[in-house]
Order: structure tokens, then C-alpha cells, then sequence
């Protein structure tokens, strides 16, 4: 049947589709899991439909590579504007790679970027669909598990959506800090139990219920991933290596 109004689907989206595939199943999925020999546990967890928060430790690029790999599902992430702004050939297969994969572009340059890229995840959400979110903000600085950000608590707040603790094991030996290639080396994704939104929503209120919700999700995300917990938000531990 040819796309369309009879079949209900559209020529973009039978494109689109076919490009995620084309890059899952043979571009950058196999690949990618003969690099990491990608382990994965707590599939079960993951649900196969609605929308999705994906909240997970964050320590290299390839993140946000393994976790859909992992999953099964699409999960769009936030990602810089630049990548979709690159000239020739590589511009255009950067720009196809986040494009597929999708990633939501974000002007970092604008001050109204954090309220309009909150809005385009609960978007995304609100369609079913699934977004990953590092409540840390930032990749970790020094291996360990920081403090995190309540956007997390707020858009499950506001669109109804699942919260899904991810702890990533090994992909900072996959890309090591600084570096712009790939290693070889051994990565697991785990994926824990839903948070429980609904019962923390009945003890506390407001600013409290954001932070329980993110505390909370924090604490499953270090069960996973095994990381020793700071305390202090991810960009104050950077300030100070800086320093």
C-alpha cells in the first residue's frame, strides 16, 4: 500500500521510520554493541508504550547512544543547536545521525533556552513517546554520582509520565574525558523499577515533592550504576577542578 491517507501513515513517517531502523539495526547498533559488548538488565522494566522518562547517571556522550540501544525504544535527548547547523558532508551526517536519533536541539546560547527545551520534552511525553533526561545536568566530572536537578520531578509532575531509573556502567572507558574516538570496553545498562511518583505526590507538597522525586530518583540511580553519591550538584564539583 502506498503511504499516504489511505494507510493512514505519511511519506515522512515511513521515511523517518526506515531511517531509525536503518541506523539501530545496521549503521550504529551493531557496531556500537560489538565496541561495548552491551550488557542489559531490568529490560523487563521498560514500557513499551506511553511516555517515558529515561533518568540515568551521565559519564560520556555514548550515553545517550546505548540507553535506546538498551531500551528498545526511541528516547530523544536534549542536545546542542550546533549539531544541526554543520556545512558538507559531515554537517549533513551529523545532522542526519541527531536528527534520526532525536535529538531536540537547544540554542545554549539563549537565556530562554532551559524554559523552551522543558517545554519540548513535556511535548514529547505528552505524545507517548520517550525522553531521557541526566538530572545531574552535566557528565560527571569525577566518576561519582552528584546531586540532582528537580526538571526531572517536574515534567513527570506535569505530563503524568513514567519515571524510569538508568544506571550506565563502562561508557567512560568507551569515550574517555576529553577524548573525540571510541575504545573498546565493556558497558552495562541497567534499567530499575518505576519511581514512585503517585506515592510520594500523597507525603509531600511542592518544592518538598520536587525534591523527594528527584532524591528518590538519585538514590535508584546509584543503586544501579554502584557510584559513590556527593551530595553537591555535578556543575559546583566542575567549578572546583577548575579551580
Amino acid at each position: 500500500m502506498r503511504p499516504g491517507k489511505a494507510s493512514g501513515l505519511s511519506t515522512a513517517s515511513v521515511n523517518d521510520a526506515v531511517s531509525r531502523a536503518v541506523m539501530r539495526h545496521v549503521l550504529i547498533g551493531p557496531p556500537m554493541r560489538l565496541l561495548t559488548g552491551l550488557r542489559v538488565e531490568g529490560r523487563e522494566n521498560v514500557p513499551r508504550e506511553g511516555g517515558l522518562i529515561v533518568a540515568s547517571n551521565h559519564l560520556s556522550f555514548v550515553d545517550s547512544i546505548v540507553i535506546p540501544l538498551a531500551s528498545g525504544r526511541q528516547v530523544h535527548f536534549l542536545g546542542k543547536s550546533e549539531y544541526f547547523e554543520g556545512k558538507g558532508l559531515r554537517g549533513a551526517a551529523v545532522r542526519w545521525f541527531h536528527s534520526t536519533g532525536g535529538t531536540i536541539p537547544v540554542d545554549r546560547t539563549d537565556p530562554r533556552a532551559a524554559a523552551a527545551s522543558l517545554e519540548m520534552s513535556e511535548d514529547v511525553l505528552r505524545q507517548g513517546e520517550a525522553f531521557g533526561v541526566y538530572p545531574e545536568g552535566t557528565r560527571s566530572p569525577d566518576g561519582r554520582l552528584h546531586r540532582g536537578r528537580t526538571g526531572v520531578a517536574r515534567m513527570a509532575l506535569s505530563t503524568g509520565a513514567t519515571v524510569l531509573p538508568c544506571g550506565v556502567i563502562g561508557t567512560d572507558h568507551v569515550q574517555p574525558s576529553g577524548s573525540n574516538g571510541f575504545r573498546p570496553a565493556k558497558v552495562t545498562v541497567k534499567f530499575g523499577p518505576p519511581i514512585d511518583v503517585a506515592g510520594l505526590s500523597a507525603q509531600f507538597q511542592k518544592a518538598a515533592l520536587l525534591r523527594a522525586i528527584t532524591d528518590a530518583t538519585m538514590a535508584a540511580i546509584g543503586e544501579l550504576s554502584g557510584q559513590e553519591y556527593s551530595g553537591q550538584y555535578a556543575s559546583d564539583v566542575k567549578a572546583a577542578l577548575g579551580r
